[in-house]
């Protein structure tokens, strides 16, 4: 997360070299595609330091919000909408949230799990594509 607040810093500044120099610096070290320029929630962390973790430039996320190790968040083909992560979302390892969804608040997306579809707040979801399993959680007793 240092990196990508470094670069995200600079890109609101309007410092774009060294914005793409912490891109560059994520992508070796972490080998993932977090982008300074993404919108990331404050207190949102990437499990095991975000190894294999590829979030689209445009997409946003809210605060508080944990994502495991190889997670997609982007768009889909012919498609220039990307998802929109509520706050407090607790994404599990190998999930894909793909295309212009939204993920509500204090939800949970399981293991593997291929989101193409709006995730109401509150909610589990698994599976390809993701089904909802659980409504009116506390995503606090899933992680």
């Amino acid at each position: 997360m240092f990196l990508y607040k470094l670069g995200n810093y600079f890109h609101k500044k309007k410092i774009t070299l060294i914005t793409k120099l912490c891109n560059i610096l994520i992508r070796l070290i972490h080998n993932s595609a977090i982008y300074g320029e993404t919108d990331i929630g404050e207190g949102t962390i990437f499990g095991y330091g975000g190894i294999a973790v590829v979030i689209h430039k445009r997409a946003k996320i809210g605060k508080n919000c944990i994502i495991g190790s190889n997670v997609t968040i982007g768009g889909r083909s012919k498609s220039k909408d990307v998802p929109i992560i509520g706050s407090g979302v607790y994404i599990a390892t190998g999930a894909k949230v793909l295309g212009g969804i939204c993920v509500g608040d204090n939800s949970v997306i399981g293991a593997n799990a291929v989101v193409i579809s709006d995730v109401p707040s509150n909610c589990v979801v698994v599976g390809i594509p993701a089904k909802i399993i659980k409504k009116n959680i506390r995503a606090s007793d899933y992680y």
